[in-house]
């Protein structure tokens, strides 16, 4: 089908142990992070009931561009700078989007 959209989703959570120096880290990530070919969205979101817990969704034209940027120097640039900062490894995880359509 012509109509198919292909959409890569990454999720990426976050529990800081330095909450404060972890959202400018993650902030920036993100606002650079939309600036990226491939890239459709970036969100940074704040947990209501966890406090510290940081969440990025990010949307991808395709599978290639999101592991294209996973190998970026961004994205080095941000793990290297969460170093110190986090409670626990980050958690990420790689979505289809079953339900995305193309808007553009």
């Amino acid at each position: 089908m012509g109509d198919d959209v292909e959409l890569a989703i990454v999720t990426m959570r976050f529990d800081a142990h330095d909450a404060t120096a972890l959202y400018g880290v993650l902030s920036k990530y993100v606002v650079l992070t939309r600036m990226v070919p491939g890239c459709r969205n970036v969100d940074l979101c704040s947990s209501v009931t966890v406090d510290g817990r940081l969440l990025i969704v990010q949307k991808w034209d395709d599978a290639a561009a999101q592991r294209a940027h996973f190998d970026s120097d961004l994205m080095v640039e941000m793990a290297e700078a969460c170093r110190g900062l986090l409670a626990a490894a980050p958690e990420i995880d790689l979505w289809d989007g079953l339900s995305a359509h193309d808007l553009r």
